[in-house]
């Protein structure tokens, strides 16, 4: 493995991770069809409010306890920092913890993935805070065309809760599937990479509702992508197959739509951060398409489109709906024939509409 990481940018020479395979899938051709930088800018996460919501669960208490960002004990492989992250209920907090860990992770702090017998059991449903209402994905309310204060409103608490539950799918395709020594250490680099991107996409549109004039937890929240989560917790094929190449490559659809939505209003400066938000989704469709491919190889040099239109007639019902970005999926390594006229099965486990006016990943 090369010590300068290319993702991260950050020196790996340090760190215990001969305990499986160092290669990182490179039998694949890929076409260079843009350069760009990759934004690294966090929003302010001291402006994150922690005040009560405007609407809270009415079972909830209060006061709230404060945890430190490192616990006592605390967790010394990453394993049990992804463990830890998606036990952790207060999203502020979870933030915070991740780019702790992630840090550690890329200086040397964390010496190893932690792949061994004892290694910590991810929740099944990672829990949220008491004061936030979570309801039926059909009682939330309509987002509307983002011409008004509140329907922007509606659709930026909307696309905060999706980071929310994406930064836990980020850690738990590394605790549920990384307990295995086969895997590559370029596995870990770049979930724990994407672990980072949706916590700065959280804190952003956190930081944006509280410019607005609210904060996040301000309206009710759902948990309809982690159904899909929990129907490929078996697989990690279907994993990154549901997760990250139908949900997160839908997103690449609609999210041209939303930030037309908000240009259309004036709201540049929610422009800019979805901008931001758009460009790295693009490469987290690159990274489930680059890990879907080797995990295929790994399985017996499977037909990676074959197997991924089997994996959604099996695991997602209902077709894939565009317009489809056909450029920015290219992009991602997503050509036409993975999706185009494909469509699940009546009978198959994961249900979750999309929403035009989301990022299509509910």
């Amino acid at each position: 493995m090369e010590a300068q990481c290319p993702h991260l940018g950050a020196d790996l020479s340090h760190a215990e991770i001969e305990e499986g395979c160092d290669e990182s899938p490179s039998n694949e051709e890929y076409e260079v069809v843009e350069l760009r930088p990759v934004s690294e800018a966090f929003a302010d996460i001291n402006n994150i409010g922690r005040d009560p919501p405007i609407i809270q669960n009415p079972e909830s208490t209060s006061s709230k306890i404060e945890e430190p960002v490192v616990p006592t004990p605390a967790p010394t492989t990453l394993l049990e920092w992804a463990v830890l992250i998606l036990n952790t209920p207060d999203a502020v907090l979870k933030v915070q913890r991740t780019r702790h860990a992630v840090e550690l992770f890329r200086t040397g702090g964390i010496k190893s993935i932690g792949r061994h017998g004892k290694a910590p059991t991810p929740p099944t449903v990672p829990p949220r805070d008491a004061g936030m209402m979570l309801v039926d994905p059909t009682k939330v309310a309509k987002r509307g065309k983002g011409g008004s204060l509140r329907s922007r409103i509606t659709m930026l608490h909307a696309l905060a809760n999706i980071e929310q539950w994406a930064i836990d799918l980020a850690w738990d395709i590394i605790a549920r599937f990384g307990n295995d020594k086969s895997i590559p250490s370029g596995y870990y680099i770049d979930f724990t990479r994407m672990a980072l991107d949706e916590a700065k996409h959280f804190t952003l549109l956190s930081n944006r509702l509280s410019q607005l004039g609210t904060q996040y937890g301000s309206l009710p929240i759902h948990s309809s992508l982690w159904q899909s989560a929990l129907n490929t917790s078996d697989s990690l094929l279907a994993r990154l197959a549901i997760i990250h190449l139908v949900h997160e490559a839908r997103g690449l659809d609609v999210n041209p739509a939303t930030i037309a939505k908000f240009e259309k209003a004036g709201d540049t400066e929610s422009v800019a951060l979805l901008e931001v938000i758009h460009l790295d989704e693009i490469t987290h469709v690159t990274t489930g398409h680059r890990w879907f491919t080797w995990k295929c190889d790994a399985e017996g040099q499977l037909d990676p489109v074959s197997t991924f239109r089997s994996l959604v007639r099996e695991r997602f019902q209902g077709p894939l709906k565009g317009p489809f970005n056909i450029e920015d999926r290219r992009k991602a390594g997503l050509g036409q024939e993975f999706y185009e006229d494909l469509v699940g099965g009546e009978g198959a486990a994961v249900s979750v509409g999309y929403e035009e006016s989301g990022t299509g990943r509910e």
